[in-house]
């Protein structure tokens, strides 16, 4: 039962990323209460300012990171590997007055050069972020000191009925719970000293992850570990 229903729910996040795309913002604004531009928004203040480095955002979805960091005068680029979240993304930012720099692509073969990206960014990510071959890839494209900044996840707190009800959807829908997890140490396999910070927000406190690339010879084989 519980392979049918890990299944299940693979199978309805594949719809909401490809097929049913244009219910994305309608669905995250629900199970957020309205917080979830607000949630996405606080990787924003860890990013470092710059004059002409790319900021590469991972799983850009339908690109309302991607307004953010256009609207603040960053250089962004963005990578999907859903089409149809690149279709509902490049017209957003055209709408806006932005030019689109989307890719279609993987975070698992990022097609970029070394040492090309001065920031990187994703927010909400499946568990593709935590692939060796993502975190290697991101190390590879970073300059050296570069960022990457993650929002994993965002916990509503509250003690009224609407707060427990969408805690238990994120709970057996299996974003919440687990076991617990050395993220300082994990990084460090992959050559990133870590920073955990918590924003309390209204009704929320957000985690989010930055990840700076280390010097070279602190970066470990993972395969040794």
């Amino acid at each position: 039962m519980k392979v049918l229903w890990a299944s299940a729910i693979r199978f309805g996040f594949r719809l909401l990323y490809y097929e049913m795309a244009w219910t994305y913002d309608v669905v995250s604004r629900l199970v957020s209460f309205g917080q979830w531009r607000d949630w996405t928004r606080a990787a924003l203040d860890h990013i470092p300012a710059q004059s002409d480095g790319v900021v590469l955002e991972i799983a850009h979805g339908t690109g309302n990171l991607q307004l953010d960091l256009h609207a603040r005068g960053f250089r962004a680029v963005g990578l999907d590997l859903s089409p149809e979240m690149g279709k509902i993304a490049w017209g957003k930012l055209r709408r806006a007055g932005f030019r689109p720099q989307l890719v279609r692509g993987s975070a698992l073969a990022l097609p970029f050069a070394d040492a090309s990206i001065h920031s990187i960014v994703c927010t909400f990510p499946t568990p593709f972020i935590l692939e060796s071959a993502t975190l290697s890839e991101a190390h590879r494209v970073l300059q050296p000191g570069g960022r990457m900044v993650i929002v994993p996840n965002a916990v509503l707190v509250g003690a009224d009925a609407g707060t427990a009800a969408l805690e238990w959807l994120y709970r057996v829908t299996g974003q919440r719970g687990g076991e617990k997890f050395d993220v300082t140490g994990y990084f460090a396999r992959f050559g990133f000293e870590v920073q955990i910070h918590l924003q309390t927000m209204r009704q929320s406190v957000v985690t989010v992850i930055v990840a700076e690339k280390a010097s070279a010879v602190m970066r470990q084989d993972p395969s040794q570990s």
